[in-house]
Protein backbone atom coordinates (compact mmCIF):
# COMPACT_ATOMS: atom_id res chain seq x y z
CA UNK A 1 0.00 0.00 0.00
CA UNK A 2 1.54 3.27 -1.12
CA UNK A 3 1.96 5.42 1.89
CA UNK A 4 2.37 8.65 0.09
CA UNK A 5 0.42 11.22 -1.76
CA UNK A 6 0.10 12.43 -5.23
CA UNK A 7 -1.00 15.96 -5.79
CA UNK A 8 -1.07 17.82 -8.51
CA UNK A 9 0.52 21.06 -8.04
CA UNK A 10 0.66 22.29 -11.60
CA UNK A 11 -3.10 21.93 -12.08
CA UNK A 12 -3.67 23.90 -8.88
CA UNK A 13 -1.36 26.52 -9.65
CA UNK A 14 -3.33 27.14 -13.31
CA UNK A 15 -6.22 26.95 -11.75
CA UNK A 16 -5.79 29.73 -8.91
CA UNK A 17 -3.78 31.86 -11.77
CA UNK A 18 -6.84 31.80 -13.77
CA UNK A 19 -9.21 32.50 -11.06
CA UNK A 20 -6.80 35.44 -10.11
CA UNK A 21 -6.55 36.92 -13.84
CA UNK A 22 -10.22 36.91 -14.25
CA UNK A 23 -10.65 38.71 -11.22
CA UNK A 24 -8.10 41.14 -12.51
CA UNK A 25 -9.71 41.52 -16.38
CA UNK A 26 -13.52 42.85 -14.19
CA UNK A 27 -11.35 45.27 -12.59
CA UNK A 28 -9.94 46.76 -15.37
CA UNK A 29 -13.07 46.95 -17.58
CA UNK A 30 -14.73 48.54 -14.59
CA UNK A 31 -11.98 51.13 -14.63
CA UNK A 32 -12.08 51.61 -18.46
CA UNK A 33 -8.27 50.35 -18.55
CA UNK A 34 -7.28 48.29 -21.45
CA UNK A 35 -4.09 46.31 -20.85
CA UNK A 36 -2.32 44.76 -23.62
CA UNK A 37 -0.02 41.53 -22.87
CA UNK A 38 3.11 41.76 -24.75
CA UNK A 39 5.22 38.69 -25.83
CA UNK A 40 7.92 37.31 -27.79
CA UNK A 41 11.33 35.75 -28.21
CA UNK A 42 14.58 38.22 -26.93
CA UNK A 43 15.37 40.76 -29.25
CA UNK A 44 12.08 40.54 -32.09
CA UNK A 45 11.71 44.24 -31.47
CA UNK A 46 8.73 44.54 -28.23
CA UNK A 47 10.75 48.25 -26.63
CA UNK A 48 10.66 49.23 -30.81
CA UNK A 49 7.39 48.53 -31.48
CA UNK A 50 6.29 49.77 -28.14
CA UNK A 51 7.68 53.10 -28.37
CA UNK A 52 6.16 53.28 -31.89
CA UNK A 53 2.96 52.20 -30.68
CA UNK A 54 3.05 55.16 -28.26
CA UNK A 55 4.30 57.51 -31.00
CA UNK A 56 1.14 56.76 -32.91
CA UNK A 57 -1.45 56.98 -30.01
CA UNK A 58 0.06 59.26 -27.90
CA UNK A 59 -2.43 62.05 -28.70
CA UNK A 60 -5.70 59.90 -28.75
CA UNK A 61 -5.35 58.26 -25.09
CA UNK A 62 -3.56 58.02 -22.21
CA UNK A 63 -0.97 55.41 -21.88
CA UNK A 64 1.05 53.75 -18.81
CA UNK A 65 4.12 51.06 -19.49
CA UNK A 66 4.95 47.55 -17.82
CA UNK A 67 8.47 46.63 -18.61
CA UNK A 68 8.78 43.58 -17.32
CA UNK A 69 12.47 41.68 -17.13
CA UNK A 70 14.89 39.36 -15.42
CA UNK A 71 17.05 42.32 -14.13
CA UNK A 72 18.23 45.49 -15.92
CA UNK A 73 15.96 48.60 -16.29
CA UNK A 74 17.18 49.80 -20.06
CA UNK A 75 14.00 49.21 -21.76
CA UNK A 76 11.98 51.20 -18.83
CA UNK A 77 14.42 53.56 -19.63
CA UNK A 78 13.79 53.96 -23.39
CA UNK A 79 10.49 54.76 -22.31
CA UNK A 80 10.72 57.31 -19.90
CA UNK A 81 12.51 59.46 -22.29
CA UNK A 82 9.20 59.77 -24.17
CA UNK A 83 7.69 61.19 -21.35
CA UNK A 84 4.88 58.05 -20.59
CA UNK A 85 4.54 56.73 -17.72
CA UNK A 86 6.37 53.32 -16.89
CA UNK A 87 7.60 51.33 -14.17
CA UNK A 88 10.40 48.08 -14.57
CA UNK A 89 9.04 45.12 -12.73
CA UNK A 90 12.07 42.76 -12.34
CA UNK A 91 10.83 39.10 -11.87
CA UNK A 92 13.84 37.57 -9.56
CA UNK A 93 14.59 35.04 -12.22
CA UNK A 94 11.37 34.18 -13.33
CA UNK A 95 10.58 33.86 -17.18
CA UNK A 96 6.75 35.31 -17.33
CA UNK A 97 4.59 36.95 -15.08
CA UNK A 98 1.30 35.66 -13.93
CA UNK A 99 -1.85 37.25 -12.93
CA UNK A 100 -0.41 38.74 -9.12
CA UNK A 101 2.61 39.60 -10.58
CA UNK A 102 0.84 41.89 -12.99
CA UNK A 103 -1.44 43.48 -10.33
CA UNK A 104 1.35 44.08 -8.24
CA UNK A 105 2.88 46.11 -11.10
CA UNK A 106 -0.56 47.57 -12.34
CA UNK A 107 -0.53 49.07 -8.62
CA UNK A 108 3.24 49.80 -8.66
CA UNK A 109 2.01 52.52 -11.91
CA UNK A 110 -1.47 53.31 -11.24
CA UNK A 111 -4.14 52.68 -13.64
CA UNK A 112 -6.16 55.71 -12.83
CA UNK A 113 -6.46 57.80 -15.61
CA UNK A 114 -5.13 55.47 -17.99
CA UNK A 115 -6.82 54.19 -21.17
CA UNK A 116 -4.10 51.83 -22.36
CA UNK A 117 -1.41 49.90 -20.38
CA UNK A 118 0.77 47.65 -22.47
CA UNK A 119 2.64 45.16 -20.34
CA UNK A 120 6.19 43.84 -22.12
CA UNK A 121 6.15 40.41 -21.20
CA UNK A 122 9.74 38.23 -20.55
CA UNK A 123 11.31 37.42 -23.73
CA UNK A 124 10.12 33.97 -23.51
CA UNK A 125 7.96 32.07 -26.57
CA UNK A 126 7.39 29.17 -24.04
CA UNK A 127 6.57 30.47 -20.39
CA UNK A 128 4.69 33.68 -20.88
CA UNK A 129 2.01 31.80 -23.06
CA UNK A 130 1.00 29.08 -19.91
CA UNK A 131 0.18 31.83 -17.78
CA UNK A 132 -3.02 34.13 -18.33
CA UNK A 133 -1.75 37.71 -16.90
CA UNK A 134 -5.15 39.38 -16.54
CA UNK A 135 -4.64 41.11 -20.17
CA UNK A 136 -7.37 42.18 -22.02
CA UNK A 137 -5.89 41.14 -25.31
CA UNK A 138 -2.24 39.11 -25.99
CA UNK A 139 -0.23 39.80 -28.44
CA UNK A 140 2.71 38.40 -30.01
CA UNK A 141 5.77 39.46 -32.01
CA UNK A 142 7.52 37.28 -34.77
CA UNK A 143 10.53 38.40 -36.51
CA UNK A 144 11.91 37.79 -40.05
CA UNK A 145 15.58 36.73 -38.32
CA UNK A 146 13.85 34.68 -36.35
CA UNK A 147 12.46 32.02 -39.00
CA UNK A 148 9.12 30.65 -40.58
CA UNK A 149 9.17 27.58 -38.67
CA UNK A 150 8.12 29.09 -35.28
CA UNK A 151 4.48 28.46 -35.12
CA UNK A 152 5.03 24.90 -35.36
CA UNK A 153 8.03 24.45 -32.74
CA UNK A 154 6.00 26.97 -29.99
CA UNK A 155 2.16 26.10 -31.18
CA UNK A 156 0.77 27.16 -27.44
CA UNK A 157 1.76 30.81 -27.89
CA UNK A 158 0.67 31.15 -31.39
CA UNK A 159 -2.69 29.74 -30.11
CA UNK A 160 -3.56 31.70 -27.26
CA UNK A 161 -2.74 35.25 -28.76
CA UNK A 162 -5.49 37.90 -30.80
CA UNK A 163 -2.87 39.13 -32.75
CA UNK A 164 0.21 38.63 -34.51
CA UNK A 165 2.94 41.33 -35.06
CA UNK A 166 6.00 39.69 -38.09
CA UNK A 167 8.51 42.08 -37.30
CA UNK A 168 11.26 43.45 -38.84
CA UNK A 169 10.01 43.17 -42.60
CA UNK A 170 12.57 45.68 -43.72
CA UNK A 171 15.15 42.79 -43.46
CA UNK A 172 12.87 40.12 -45.30
CA UNK A 173 15.32 40.05 -48.72
CA UNK A 174 18.00 38.97 -46.05
CA UNK A 175 16.25 36.00 -45.06
CA UNK A 176 14.89 33.01 -46.08
CA UNK A 177 10.96 33.80 -44.44
CA UNK A 178 7.67 32.83 -46.43
CA UNK A 179 5.05 34.82 -44.91
CA UNK A 180 2.34 33.29 -46.42
CA UNK A 181 3.82 30.23 -44.67
CA UNK A 182 3.90 31.69 -41.50
CA UNK A 183 -0.07 32.42 -41.95
CA UNK A 184 -1.16 29.68 -42.90
CA UNK A 185 0.40 27.98 -39.97
CA UNK A 186 -0.73 29.95 -37.34
CA UNK A 187 -4.09 30.47 -38.80
CA UNK A 188 -4.70 26.41 -38.78
CA UNK A 189 -3.57 27.16 -34.60
CA UNK A 190 -5.60 30.18 -34.21
CA UNK A 191 -8.46 30.86 -37.21
CA UNK A 192 -9.22 33.98 -35.54
CA UNK A 193 -5.61 35.30 -35.43
CA UNK A 194 -5.07 38.66 -36.87
CA UNK A 195 -1.64 38.94 -38.39
CA UNK A 196 -0.06 42.45 -39.76
CA UNK A 197 3.29 42.68 -40.98
CA UNK A 198 5.38 45.65 -39.50
CA UNK A 199 9.04 47.34 -39.27
CA UNK A 200 9.17 49.30 -36.09
CA UNK A 201 12.04 50.35 -37.64
CA UNK A 202 10.74 52.00 -40.20
CA UNK A 203 7.42 52.52 -38.96
CA UNK A 204 5.81 50.73 -41.96
CA UNK A 205 2.38 49.16 -41.08
CA UNK A 206 2.05 50.68 -37.62
CA UNK A 207 -0.58 52.65 -38.25
CA UNK A 208 -2.69 49.35 -39.44
CA UNK A 209 -1.07 47.84 -36.07
CA UNK A 210 -2.70 51.59 -34.15
CA UNK A 211 -5.67 51.10 -35.79
CA UNK A 212 -5.91 47.63 -34.35
CA UNK A 213 -5.34 48.95 -31.00
CA UNK A 214 -8.14 51.92 -31.42
CA UNK A 215 -10.48 49.14 -32.18
CA UNK A 216 -10.03 46.68 -29.40
CA UNK A 217 -10.20 49.15 -27.22
CA UNK A 218 -13.44 50.70 -28.38
CA UNK A 219 -14.89 47.17 -28.32
CA UNK A 220 -13.27 47.38 -24.19
CA UNK A 221 -15.41 50.32 -23.45
CA UNK A 222 -18.44 49.44 -25.27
Amino acid sequence: MDTYKILEIKQSVFADNNRQAGLLREELKKGRTFLLNLMSSPGSGKTTTVLRTIEALKDEMRIGVMEADIDSDVDAQSVARTGTKVIQLHTGGMCHLDADMTRQGLLGLGTEGLDFVILENVGNLVCPAEFDTGASKNAMILSIPEGDDKPLKYPLMFSIVDVLLINKIDAMNYFDFDIEAVKEHVRKLNPDIKVIPISAKTGEGIEEWAGWVRTEIGKWNG
